[in-house]
């Protein structure tokens, strides 16, 4: 029963971790419509950065206010310069091209910086302690994680509906042309949610680090698990991200503590079940 309660609230901790994830890859692809695989990038690079942060001036709570805000500006920078180019429903395949491309130009830069070796981020000291649930002791900063993640889930959802610029946003979606002739720059816009796509990444690197150490490689793996909750929840989907990252998270879980061989074949089971009832995913648009 202990270990049941323990893996339980590990797929919650891992699954609020994915929301903060597949929450950046959602904002990019429903409101922009743009294929980024280089989210997992950002991920990584958060990591990274917050660890060689932590490093040098001792604080993991300068970095995790920091590094969001600094790969944010490289993800904006980098939609600014290269991205707006292949905007267009008919350019999803330039669009995975170049974001894989730019995937693998990070993970050189992630190696000839931080080298091949796996690096480990210590819990910091405020949150290093343990609490006793039903029995059994829990790490404190995991449930700080559940926190967090719970935390953004209210301050996205209020910020797509019920702001003027959600209400933007949302209009940008359906006529981009529309929302522009009316006098706002949807362009600006939309290298804002960009730039709010990859610090989302980077928060989950830094809030992650503590829990999985970072190694070369990483940023496939965790994009392979995000494009599994976005497709699980629908794409374009806060609230799709939300639940499927509860699905997956459970399923992962539960599936390398139970059956490791295959657990990685459960998440892509679970994601053939969702599709086959609704192909849309579990909160995405039904097309017509």
């Amino acid at each position: 029963m202990n270990d049941l309660i323990v893996q339980s609230i590990n797929s919650i901790v891992f699954s609020m971790l994915l929301f903060i994830m597949a929450a950046g890859l959602s904002l990019i692809f429903g409101h922009m419509n743009f294929i980024n695989l280089a989210h997992g990038s950002f991920y990584v690079l958060g990591g990274y950065i917050g660890y060689t942060m932590i490093s040098k001036i001792g604080s993991y709570w300068v970095a995790l206010l920091i590094v969001p805000i600094l790969v944010g500006l490289v993800g904006a920078t980098i939609e600014f310069l290269f991205l707006r180019r292949l905007y267009g429903k008919h350019r999803h395949l330039e669009q995975v091209l170049f974001t894989m491309g730019l995937a693998l130009i990070t993970a050189d830069i992630i190696r000839s910086n931080w080298g091949t070796y796996v690096v480990t981020v210590k819990t910091p000291l405020l949150l290093d302690g343990s609490i006793s649930i039903l029995d059994s002791q829990f790490p404190l900063y995991r449930l700080v994680v559940i926190g967090i993640g719970l935390t953004i889930a209210v301050v996205l959802w209020i910020l797509m509906q019920r702001t003027r610029l959600g209400i933007i946003l949302r209009a940008g979606v359906f006529d981009k042309n529309l929302v522009s002739e009316s006098g706002i720059n949807i362009q600006v816009i939309f290298t804002g949610i960009f730039g709010l796509g990859s610090a989302l990444a980077a928060l989950a690197g830094v809030i992650g680090a503590p829990l999985h150490s970072l190694y070369p490689g990483l940023q496939f793996e965790i994009l392979v698990l995000t494009l599994a909750v976005v497709i699980v929840g629908g794409l374009g989907s806060l609230q799709g991200a939300f639940f499927g990252s509860l699905l997956i998270g459970i399923a992962d879980t539960f599936g390398k503590a139970l059956l490791p061989e295959i657990s990685l074949f459960l998440i892509f089971a679970l994601m053939a079940i969702v599709l086959l009832a609704k192909p849309m995913g579990l909160f995405g648009a039904q097309s017509n």
